[in-house]
């Protein structure tokens, strides 16, 4: 992927090197929670952190905001400037969100933030926080590369404009009023789905909004497809879990959005019903 030519915004906050925030016992017990909860049941990351806080107080830390020296930040500097320059386009009125770097653990206005949660956004204070490991953890499930990173930035930017155009809230209503566990779920999968399809149209995007410093090169949607592909709830669990258990989508149907954001462009194109 084409990136390293692109604008940086420089609102990164970096926090790495900072430790994991205070907290008290039960950490690896809460880390466990949040890797099942997220990744398995694709709990909410503001209710997985707000049990985390519970069990141990976290302190809210203030790192750094710039740009990151080292290519891992820098890269996360150009594509989440990207994204937003692209949402800039598309949508009125949006605004970027924040951007955190951490590792093992950090506070958040939702509770406290594990890495073991995977990467993750944060509606209380508009902030998406990253982890890098969780790079490795991808290479690990059969996807990585930088667009398969990129599209993970992408994702979680799509969840905050989920926050800006009221699609979480609605999902959050659509959750309370729903009359079973499975139904709860599948509103969950609908906003998953179209924060996948987001990271397509985002992609689909990339190379117009700046000039084509950032774009995709040959074999980079492939990779991205091999990436959602190795996150879906099926592919995760194994085939182990009932399709009434899964909130984030099948691999098929996680492929299948971030395919249809690419080949339309169009967040109009994104209507899964969240």
């Amino acid at each position: 992927m084409r990136w390293q030519g692109g604008r940086r915004g420089g609102g990164i906050e970096d926090r790495r090197g900072m430790g994991g925030g205070a907290m008290a016992g039960g950490g690896i017990g809460v880390a466990i929670l949040g890797l099942i909860g997220y990744f398995v049941f694709g709990i909410d990351p503001q209710t997985t952190t707000q049990v985390a806080s519970s069990l141990g107080g976290a302190t809210q830390q203030q790192g750094e905001v710039g740009t990151p020296e080292d290519q891992a930040g820098q890269f996360v500097d150009v594509i989440g400037t990207n994204v937003s320059d692209v949402w800039t386009q598309a949508m009125p009125g949006y605004r970027a969100p924040n951007i955190v770097l951490y590792e093992q653990g950090t506070g958040t206005q939702c509770g406290y933030g594990q890495a073991a949660m995977g990467p993750f956004y944060c509606p209380a204070d508009q902030t998406v926080y990253l982890d890098l490991g969780f790079w490795r953890q991808l290479q690990e499930l059969g996807g990585g590369g930088d667009f398969a990173q990129a599209y993970v930035i992408a994702h979680e930017i799509g969840h905050h404009v989920q926050t800006l155009n009221g699609a979480s809230d609605r999902t959050r209503q659509a959750q309370q009023n729903a009359s079973s566990q499975g139904e709860a779920n599948a509103a969950s999968v609908a906003l998953e789905l179209q924060a996948d399809c987001y990271a397509g149209v985002w992609a689909a995007n990339a190379a117009a909004v700046s000039g084509g410093q950032v774009a995709l090169e040959s074999g980079d949607l492939e990779e991205g497809m091999n990436t959602a592909a190795a996150i879906g709830d099926d592919a995760l669990t194994g085939g182990r879990a009932s399709p009434e258990s899964f909130t984030h989508g099948t691999s098929d149907q996680r492929v299948a959005w971030l395919r249809r954001g690419y080949q339309s462009g169009d967040p109009a194109a994104c209507a899964t019903g969240a």
